[in-house]
């Protein structure tokens, strides 16, 4: 792919993303809107080669659901840890890294369970942990792969919103969405073991088999001690030299961070030292070939990613998304 194709691709993409948050937040207005702890909040109105857009951060509901009477957040990032103690990641280049993008192909397809708005997934030793949310619908959930069949189940108080998970040794690490809470629990009982607060909204959650790692909506990605929870480091994650909002669900696999970006069919590949986007994975289109719901709520956005290191085997799937699908990626070629 030459440079000039390649650079229109990653113009494209971060349009869309941005146009779709604005989009987005003339729909909401003030409902469920995720607070913004960073001045790249506006949408691009222009866009070039050189520059990419930034999008409004927002977490919504599907129309059947409740919508949050809170007004928005105005919480700053996370003061746990004394920002002058934190150590920030190391500025990108004066020439941004153009991100490699990616297209798919399905290898296999499973069910889903399509009342599950899917937070938060993880594959380990042949079995499937989600998390899922909604007010009164968010559990924590050990599912099998090749059934969808749901072998246990915790259901959070109808008072959380359950966000991302992570599992990390024994234990589950789950998040809410703006209740500051999250929850660690045994891994094999689900019973939990204590709690932990932050100062701003919990979205996506993995780790790196050192330091939990976890987003909120913002260009910010949290890196947090597993045992204290307390704030080690955190980056700012960019595309061609702009922060990119509405980080989602997080999965870490081979040394990069995946990023959902809410509201839109991409996923972003991460540095973990830098915050810079080296690749951009296109899902357009997935929703599609999956088998019709048999739920009375509509499918909703793409949200869900986890990895089988022993078999090298990737898997996406959707907040009430009927289907969950195994696909290989390749480098998109120029036509």
């Amino acid at each position: 792919m030459n440079l000039r194709t390649n650079l229109l691709l990653v113009v494209a993409i971060v349009a869309i993303i941005a146009v779709t948050g604005a989009f987005v937040m003339l729909q909401l207005g003030s409902s469920d809107v995720a607070s913004t702890p960073t001045a790249t909040t506006t949408v691009a109105t222009t866009m070039s080669v050189a520059s990419a857009a930034t999008a409004t951060s927002a977490q919504a509901t599907p129309s059947t659901a409740t919508p949050s009477t809170a007004t928005p957040s105005t919480a700053t990032p996370s003061t746990e840890t004394d920002a002058s103690t934190v150590a920030d990641a190391p500025s990108p280049s004066a020439a941004p890294l153009q991100p490699t993008i990616y297209d798919y192909t399905v290898v296999n397809t499973y069910p889903h369970d399509p009342n599950a708005f899917t937070q938060g997934l993880v594959y380990l030793d042949g079995i499937f942990y989600e998390g899922t949310g909604l007010y009164g619908r968010s559990s924590l959930r050990k599912v099998a792969l090749d059934t969808g069949q749901v072998l246990q189940q915790h259901d959070l108080d109808e008072t959380f919103f359950g966000e991302g998970i992570a599992v990390l040794g024994d234990e589950i690490y789950q998040l809410t969405w703006q209740n500051g809470v999250g929850f660690v629990y045994d891994r094999e009982s689900f019973t939990e073991k204590r709690r932990f607060t932050y100062a701003t909204e919990g979205w996506g959650l993995t780790h790196d088999g050192e330091n939990l790692i976890m987003s909120d909506g913002t260009p910010i990605i949290y890196f947090r001690d597993p045992a204290t929870l307390e704030e080690v480091r955190r980056i700012t994650v960019t595309v061609s030299g702009e922060p990119v909002m509405r980080l989602n669900e997080l999965e870490y696999i081979d040394g990069k961070i995946l990023a959902n970006v809410w509201q839109t069919d991409y996923m972003l590949r991460i540095d973990p030292a830098t915050g810079v986007v080296d690749g951009v994975y296109d899902f357009t289109g997935l929703l599609a070939q999956a088998p019709p719901s048999t739920s009375t709520t509509a499918p909703d956005v793409l949200n869900g990613v986890a990895y089988d290191r022993e078999n090298d085997r990737f898997f996406v799937t959707g907040k009430l998304w009927p289907a969950l699908f195994e696909v290989e990626l390749h480098p998109r070629q120029t036509q």
